[in-house]
């Protein structure tokens, strides 16, 4: 069937051309990172011919808790924000794999920096995403020399654009430096998670991970990896991790709706393990790029079919 694409947002309170979805230079968001996000992944599979998303009702869980936590107005419930993203994917007729965007933004034209009593709007925008980073092969590392800032400077169990700033410093210093990926410690010198993945550790048939006291973002691929762990029979610890683990650890991956599941290969030059892709690691991976297109029914309650 050839695939007929239309570029659409959701902007506010209607569906549009993404040419026409623009805000004013004033805008509050813009000035101040006011926001509260979202990442959604679908994977199309072509045996079905049909687009899923997963875990949508689980992302926009954490997107109102979000606004919650940063006292914005939000006037949608998780349900509702469901409805209006797979009508932008049916109207937009996606047939391949896709990344979504939904923020909640303060939408007045105004100075002044806060959250409380500031109008805001809700906005959504598609991509087409395969790999965000490179899945096949390992990733070199190193842990950054700026801190994950922890939930008594900016809430970390709120996805607030605001943050990222901390995730962009760390990022940028990592690639300047000719690494992939940055490895966050708290402001306790425990690991806490990537530029915007979490980690995992496996350390003599263990999976290992921070838990939230680490200033992590509760993930929810982070989530999905503990419970699918769990169901292979893996035993999985979440406590703190001290950096010098790292450099023992057996194999190391990361999780995250855009990484999905990568492996390491190096943490400040040590190769981690044989230097390949670890058989835990690999299970993992496998398992999750099958239930994610169907093909694993123990987890078809994690996808929603778009058309």
């Amino acid at each position: 069937m050839p695939e007929s694409i239309k570029k659409l947002s959701y902007f506010e309170g209607k569906i549009v051309p993404e040419s026409e979805a623009n805000i004013n230079i004033k805008t509050h968001a813009l000035q101040y990172g006011t926001t509260v996000f979202g990442g959604i992944r679908g994977y199309y599979d072509s045996s079905s011919d049909n687009l899923y998303v997963f875990r949508i009702l689980d992302h926009y869980r954490r997107l109102v808790n979000s606004t919650r936590i940063m006292q914005l107005q939000c006037n949608k419930t998780p349900e509702e924000l469901r409805d209006i993203t797979l009508d932008l994917l049916k109207q937009s007729g996606y047939r391949r794999n896709v990344y979504l965007r939904p923020f909640i933004y303060t939408s007045a034209l105004q100075l002044s920096p806060r959250f409380h009593d500031v109008p805001t709007e809700l906005a959504i925008y598609v991509l087409e995403l395969d790999d965000y980073l490179d899945t096949k092969r390992g990733l070199t590392t190193m842990v950054s020399s700026w801190r994950r800032f922890d939930d008594t400077v900016i809430p970390t169990l709120s996805k607030v654009s605001g943050g990222y700033v901390n995730s962009a410093l760390a990022k940028s210093e990592a690639v300047q430096n000719g690494y992939d990926e940055a490895i966050f410690l708290d402001g306790r010198g425990f690991v806490s998670e990537g530029s915007a993945e979490n980690i995992f550790l496996v350390r003599d048939g263990k999976i290992i991970t921070p838990s939230i006291a680490s200033s992590l973002l509760e993930g929810i691929t982070r989530r999905s990896v503990l419970q699918i762990a769990k169901d292979l029979g893996y035993e999985v610890i979440e406590r703190d991790i001290t950096r010098s683990e790292l450099y023992i650890s057996d194999e190391i991956f990361f999780s995250g709706t855009g990484v999905q599941i990568a492996w390491v290969s190096e943490v400040d030059k040590r190769k981690i393990g044989t230097g390949e892709m670890g058989p835990i690691t690999k299970k993992l991976q496998s398992t999750f790029f099958d239930l994610v297109v169907g093909k694993n029914q123990n987890y078809k309650h994690w996808l929603t079919p778009v058309y």
